[in-house]
């Protein structure tokens, strides 16, 4: 079998080109100029250049494998337009291109996100049956990009993952959180209670290839979650136990956190680059709830999560310790 993965040099895509390929798929990535392409050069996959913008380009990619796997995606951009052209623009363009050049490809596979859903309800999680109600541009150029999967459905074969907070080796975010809880810095997220649905990325890459090898899955969504929902602190303090932390800390707390984001998006924009952190970002994570229902997805197609949260934090901090 022949996949093509964008999004490659990302967290969840460089993960799903490693187990395709152990479990013996040609793999194919769609990189753009400026990707980093040192580790997947190591992986010996077939790099093929191509423009989102440009779909003529995309010929080489799409033209004779079996799976799309589409990742590629922006997740930080200074305006809207950004958002549009990289999530949504690009995502038609493959679509087209898919059909121009392998109209019987099996199965088009597209990495959506929880921010697609929108927040859940307090006490309630969210199911793939209720109204997408995005609360960013982030969320909302994701759910168009949905829609325009969607529209594909009678030309051959598609199906939407909506996965949630990803952790695991690589997950840039949670690479911070180890960093400064290693030197005794804790920002202080969220209430305590639980608030957001996670998922090990190693299980979300075994969600990914049931969704394209089974025929039931053809057509429909799902959302991927561990079965218990988390508090962010209780993130935090998964890494300082795997860490070793013990006794007193510095903890950062919310009003700091927005500012650190505003001089983030002042600084991005200033350089014309995508901003780390956002304001946006910290006051999801304060006052809102990211918890979903993901008994569909195991319902339908056999899907279950294997790894916890102190697992998934452990493998983390062990391979940032590897790393150097």
């Amino acid at each position: 079998m022949r996949a093509l993965v964008t999004g490659a040099t990302g967290f969840i895509g460089s993960h799903l080109v490693e187990e395709l390929q152990r479990r013996g798929f040609a793999v194919r990535c769609l990189v753009r100029k400026a990707s980093q392409t040192r580790f997947l050069e190591t992986l010996g996959v077939e790099l093929v250049p191509g423009d989102y913008q440009d779909p003529g380009s995309l010929q080489a990619a799409v033209g004779d494998v079996d799976y799309v796997f589409h990742l590629a995606a922006v997740l930080t951009a200074l305006n809207w337009e950004a958002y549009r052209r990289a999530n949504v623009e690009a995502t038609k363009n493959l679509l087209a291109a898919c059909l121009a050049w392998n109209p019987g490809l099996r199965r088009f596979v597209f990495v959506s996100s929880i921010s697609a859903a929108g927040p859940s309800e307090k006490g309630r999680a969210r199911t793939e049956d209720d109204p997408s109600t995005p609360i960013s541009d982030y969320g909302r150029s994701k759910l168009l990009a949905e829609q325009a999967v969607e529209s594909y459905a009678r030309r051959f074969p598609v199906v939407i993952i909506r996965p949630p907070n990803v952790i695991g080796p690589r997950q840039r975010e949670l690479l911070e959180a180890i960093r400064l809880i290693r030197r005794r810095i804790v920002p202080v997220i969220g209430t305590g209670e639980p608030q957001t649905s996670l998922c090990y990325v190693g299980d979300v890459v075994e969600a990914l290839i049931l969704a394209a090898e089974r025929p039931r899955a053809a057509g429909r969504t799902y959302f991927l979650a561990d079965p218990r929902p988390y508090a962010w602190r209780e993130i935090n303090q998964a890494i300082a136990r795997a860490l070793g932390i013990r006794g007193p800390v510095l903890k950062i707390h919310y009003p700091v956190q927005i500012l650190v984001a505003a001089l983030s998006e002042a600084a991005a924009r200033f350089g014309k680059k995508r901003p780390r952190l956002t304001r946006n970002y910290v006051r999801s994570a304060r006052f809102q709830e990211w918890i979903y229902d993901a008994s569909r997805i195991r319902r339908e197609l056999g899907f279950e999560t294997k790894t916890g949260l102190e697992e998934a934090v452990a493998k983390t901090v062990a391979w940032f310790r590897a790393k150097g």
